[in-house]
């Protein structure tokens, strides 16, 4: 299953390359942030991450809420969160 998670960047790692490294439950992970490049992300602001690219920004409360509601879906909210621990951009 892919799901987006939410995610709190935490760092912008390479501002000219568009990435950053988020925090999702624990898991930080670089991810790429040019599909919201002109949404001057920074840290502290909440995103939805697929596939390795923020794909939204979010506000804290639709982040929270939507961890919650992920977290009810238990196993496949587990291998979701093992799968992005596990990847990485190359």
């Amino acid at each position: 299953m892919c799901l987006g998670i939410p995610a709190q960047v935490v760092e912008i790692v390479d501002a000219e390359q568009h990435l950053a490294k988020v925090d999702a439950g624990g898991v930080q992970r670089t991810i790429s942030v040019r599909l919201l490049a002109e949404e001057g992300l920074r840290t502290g602001d909440w995103v939805l991450v697929h596939v390795g690219f923020a794909m939204a920004k979010i506000d804290e409360n639709e982040a929270k809420l939507t961890r919650a509601a992920m977290e009810k879906l238990g196993q496949a909210y587990r291998d979701e969160i093992e799968a992005f621990d596990s990847s990485a951009i190359a």
